[in-house]
């Protein structure tokens, strides 16, 4: 009997439904609490350990793990588990997790990251696959919340890396010397003195209404200006237009420092190169702001180093200069060599575009798989849907986890 009849008898004759959710009340709800909790919880163990025997016993040769399938996996997630293994023969062995609106949204989940995905990561961790969690925060933001939701047991085990500010450096505790790779170090000296010389004026140097209305977020690298409205108010909005205006130019006017000639107009030079973007184009017209000069016309040194940075927008949330040269790709090779990760084959989920330059990446290399919520951009959801189909809806990233779970025990 092959793997998939194995299957269709074990969700034709067992009632999984069931017995998952008794293994939900066991790993979610421990007796912590009281006297009464603590006997609900030992009966759900006990009846749950009971079903898990009845399992084991009807498949002799792999009851174990078919037991674990049941207890976990629907039965949808579990033949969808089957078809990945038999696609790709191998099964996961390194998780590489954007944050915001991947496990965590701020919609559906309250901007906290599901209880049943931090179990299902702990689970990861104690089966020894390692976890890189790849974002465009800050490290103390994204050390605090992990240390919240893992514990610092698992955050310093050594096998959890951090990819932060969209790739900028790497952060993995427990690594001696490699614990801190910062990669913006070694970018091009005259990159590193614009970020410099922006990151030193954005804030003094700016209109009085952009100055008052915004903040310069902790970075050690990028430079982000984020609104002090709340995010995505009418207030945030405009501000934050305001502040691209001035940004864009100032960022010209730093580049055209950096590289040493001189440069007619650089402010108007950058605008015009930063508005190829449309959405940053109708900002700059709703501003007033010119962006037609010849950007060919300018010192090939300005033009070379403008190609090598990016401005982005978010409408009502923040403006930021970033490096070209480095992003969560480059972060995410960089923890897989502080890990040891040799032979890696991954599963990324993400829902933005640095997101999905790691998914092309593991598939171009035939090194993973990829993941998305449903709201992830159209981009995304065309790579996912195109590789795999694994799209969840939003703060259920718990159960793409668990049918990488069950290629393990499949693969067992």
């Amino acid at each position: 009997m092959d793997q998939y009849d194995r299957l269709y008898r074990l969700y034709e004759t067992v009632d999984t439904d069931t017995l998952r959710a008794y293994q939900e009340v066991v790993d979610l709800f421990p007796p912590l609490s009281s006297t009464v909790g603590l006997d609900q919880w030992e009966r759900a163990r006990t009846e749950l350990d009971d079903r898990k025997a009845a399992v084991v016993e009807a498949f002799p040769d792999s009851g174990e793990d078919y037991a674990e399938l049941a207890a976990n996996l629907s039965r949808d997630e579990a033949f969808t588990a089957l078809d990945l293994y038999t696609k790709y023969d191998r099964t996961v062995n390194v998780l590489i997790l954007d944050v915001d609106e991947t496990l965590r949204s701020a919609g559906d989940t309250d901007n906290e990251i599901p209880r049943q995905t931090l179990h299902s990561l702990t689970e990861f961790h104690e089966r020894g696959v390692p976890i890189v969690v790849c974002t465009g925060q800050t490290l103390e933001n994204v050390k605090g919340f992990m240390i919240q939701g893992l514990g610092n047991d698992v955050v310093s085990s050594g096998s959890l890396s951090v990819v932060y500010e969209t790739g900028n450096a790497v952060f993995t505790p427990g690594q001696g010397a490699d614990t801190k790779r910062l990669l913006y170090e070694e970018l091009d000296p005259v990159v590193v003195e614009t970020f410099d010389d922006v990151r030193g004026r954005v804030l003094s140097a700016a209109p009085d209404a952009v100055r008052r209305g915004c903040h310069l977020q902790g970075n050690e690298f990028n430079v982000t200006i984020k609104p002090n409205a709340e995010v995505g108010s009418d207030g945030a909005v405009e501000i934050i237009d305001a502040a691209l205006c001035y940004f864009c130019g100032l960022v010209g006017e730093a580049l055209a420092d950096a590289v040493g000639v001189d440069v007619a107009e650089p402010a108007l030079l950058a605008r015009s190169y930063f508005a190829s973007d449309p959405e940053i184009a109708a900002v700059f017209d709703d501003g007033g702001r010119d962006h037609d000069a010849d950007i060919e016309a300018a010192p090939p040194a300005f033009t070379d180093a403008l190609r090598r940075i990016d401005v982005g927008y978010y409408e009502g949330d923040a403006v930021e200069l970033v490096s070209l040269e480095l992003d969560k790709t480059t972060g995410v090779r960089e923890a897989l060599d502080v890990l040891g990760i040799e032979d890696p084959f991954a599963l990324a989920m993400g829902d933005s575009k640095s997101d999905l330059r790691v998914m092309e990446w593991l598939a171009e290399s035939d090194c993973g798989i990829a993941a998305a919520p449903a709201h992830a951009s159209e981009a995304v959801l065309d790579h996912v849907t195109a590789q795999d189909g694994l799209v969840y809806e939003a703060g259920q990233a718990s159960t793409v986890l668990d049918i990488v779970y069950g290629m393990d025990l499949l693969a067992e």
